[in-house]
C-alpha cells in the first residue's frame, strides 16, 4: 500500500511492487499483520512530506523469509516482530514507514538489531499492535521522565495507544495514574485496566480530578500529546518539579508559554 501524494484516503494505492532484498545485517520479514497508528494518518496528509513512493507502516510481526549476508541468530519461518525505531548513528531515530518503507506490505527488510522473536502465546496482530506507542511511553515515562514508584501520571486521552501503554507502564512500575477520555466507556475500560482515578474532560473538571486524587500535590508527570486544548490544564496541574512529556500536538503545536508556571 503506497502513497504517490500527500492528502486523503484517497491517496492510498494498492500496488505490485519489487521485493525487496536483504542488505547484510539485515532480516527479509514476510509480514503476517500491520498495524496502523495515528503517525500513519499524518504521514499521509504530509506532515511530513516524505518522499515518495511511500510504503506506509511502522509496526509489523510476521516470519523470518530470508537472511542477508552476517547475520545468523534467526531461522527462516521463525515468528517476528519489528521494532519500528531504526537507530541511525547519529543519535537520532529513523521511524519504519516514516523515513523508508514500512510494513503495510507482504515483505520488508529492516536490520536484524530490529528483529526480535515473539513470545509464546502473542498472536501476529498483538505482536504488531505493541511497538511504536510503547516505545514511546517507555521513553517518555522512563529515559526522559525518570518515573518512580508511588508518584502520580496525568494520562490524556486514555483511548489513544500512547496513553493506553503509558497506563500499563505506570502500573508496571508502581506508579498512580489519573486517565481522560470523553468516552464514559472508554474511562470504564480504563478502571478495568487498573486506572486510579479517571475523568471526563469534556463534562468534568481536570484540575479539579487531579487535586482531589492527589491530595493537592499535583501530577508529577504528564503525557502530553494533545497540544494546544490540554497545554495549560498540564502546566497548571504538574506538581512542584513535575515533568511534563511530549510526543505530540494533535489539537495545535503553539500553546501559550505561561512561563510563569515554567519558572
Amino acid at each position: 500500500m503506497r502513497i504517490h501524494a500527500d492528502g486523503g484516503p484517497e491517496v492510498l494505492v494498492l500496488e505490485e511492487v519489487a521485493d525487496p532484498e536483504p542488505k547484510p545485517g539485515e532480516v527479509l520479514v514476510r509480514l503476517r499483520a500491520s498495524a496502523l497508528n495515528h503517525l500513519d494518518v499524518w504521514i499521509r496528509k504530509g506532515l511530513p512530506s516524505v518522499p515518495k513512493p511511500r510504503i506506509l507502516g511502522a509496526d509489523g510481526a510476521g516470519i523470518v523469509e530470508a537472511l542477508g549476508a552476517d547475520v545468523d541468530g534467526f531461522e527462516p519461518g521463525e515468528p517476528v516482530v519489528i521494532n519500528p525505531g531504526i537507530e541511525a548513528g547519529d543519535g537520532t531515530i529513523h521511524v519504519i514507514g516514516e523515513h523508508g518503507d514500512g510494513t503495510n506490505a507482504e515483505l520488508i527488510a529492516v536490520p536484524a538489531t530490529n528483529v526480535h522473536p515473539i513470545p509464546d502465546g502473542l498472536s501476529f496482530a498483538e505482536a504488531a499492535a505493541f511497538p511504536l506507542v510503547f516505545e514511546t511511553a517507555y521513553r517518555m515515562l522512563v529515559t526522559r521522565a525518570h518515573l518512580r514508584e508511588g508518584e502520580w501520571v496525568l494520562l490524556w486521552g486514555i483511548g489513544s495507544g500512547v496513553s493506553t501503554a503509558g497506563l500499563a507502564i505506570a502500573k508496571a512500575l508502581g506508579a498512580r495514574t489519573i486517565v481522560t477520555s470523553s468516552s464514559d466507556e472508554k474511562l470504564a475500560r480504563a478502571r478495568a485496566l487498573g486506572a486510579d482515578a479517571s475523568v471526563n474532560h469534556a463534562s468534568g473538571d481536570v484540575k479539579a480530578a487531579v487535586k482531589e486524587a492527589t491530595a493537592g500535590h499535583g501530577a508529577d508527570i504528564v503525557v502530553e500529546h494533545v497540544g494546544d486544548a490540554t497545554w495549560r490544564t498540564s502546566l497548571d496541574v504538574a506538581a512542584r518539579e513535575g515533568r511534563i512529556a511530549v510526543c505530540g500536538a494533535t489539537s495545535g503545536p503553539n500553546p501559550p508559554a505561561a512561563l510563569h508556571r515554567i519558572w
